[in-house]
């Protein structure tokens, strides 16, 4: 599998990742890359006539370099009604979360673009059916992670366990993104502190808590080197 792009990972749900992930591709088009998002896997979805449709991946789509150019089946390739647990939504829909599907489509993004980025649902571990979980499906991807950190009370134990998770699932870390989504947590700067000691991993920003989350303010709080050929590399 293709290493050109990466697996963005959180802490939780709601920590941040379609932010995190939006900003990343605005980031790399930046640097002049054509930057594609994937949302593999949606659980919550609105139905349209065009099908059914996730707010996240419509924003992924959004800040891609040519959103025309994308078909919503390969960006979303599992879209699920509910807003639950993913192996629950599919439950409920009678369907199943294929991952050679979901291979074969983040294949053909990555044959129209330099950069793929691939938001992962829920935590690292979120089950995705009776026996495999979003981890199984970022190590048949193979691409390396990037962890984003819900910055709020309790985030010191969940991004250390999110990390070595990763880790002993055999998966390369790139490094971590904090997301603060608790603006009145206690000792704030000291807990971000905190994280850049305690996580054995590059941190490539933290992002401010904002009431209206904008991808194109995100980058600015980036701390990435630049992307050059799908990879970070140190300028």
């Amino acid at each position: 599998m293709s290493t050109r792009g990466y697996f963005v990972a959180g802490t939780d749900t709601g920590v941040g990742k379609t932010l995190v992930s939006c900003a990343m591709l605005e980031r790399a088009r930046g640097d002049g890359l054509r930057a594609v998002g994937m949302k593999p896997v949606a659980a919550g979805c609105d139905e349209t006539p065009a099908g059914m449709r996730n707010d996240d991946a419509l924003a992924l789509i959004a800040h891609s370099s040519d959103p025309h150019a994308l078909a919503y089946d390969d960006v979303n390739p599992c879209a699920l009604p509910d807003p639950m647990s993913p192996h629950l939504a599919a439950l409920r829909a009678g369907a199943a979360i294929d991952p050679d599907r979901i291979i074969a489509a983040y294949a053909r993004l990555a044959a129209q673009a330099d950069l793929v980025i691939v938001e992962g649902a829920g935590g690292w571990l979120a089950p995705i059916s009776d026996s495999a979980t979003m981890a199984d499906l970022a190590r048949r991807l193979g691409l390396p992670v990037i962890l984003v950190v819900g910055v709020r009370l309790g985030c010191l134990n969940h991004a250390q366990l999110s990390a070595r998770a990763i880790a002993a699932d055999g998966c390369k870390l790139a490094g971590w993104i904090g997301s603060v989504i608790a603006p009145d947590m206690a000792a704030l700067d000291a807990n971000i502190a905190t994280l850049r000691e305690l996580l054995p991993l590059p941190c490539l920003g933290v992002v401010p808590w904002r009431s209206t989350p904008d991808p194109m303010q995100a980058v600015e709080w980036l701390e990435l080197p630049r992307m050059d050929q799908g990879v970070f590399t140190r300028s």
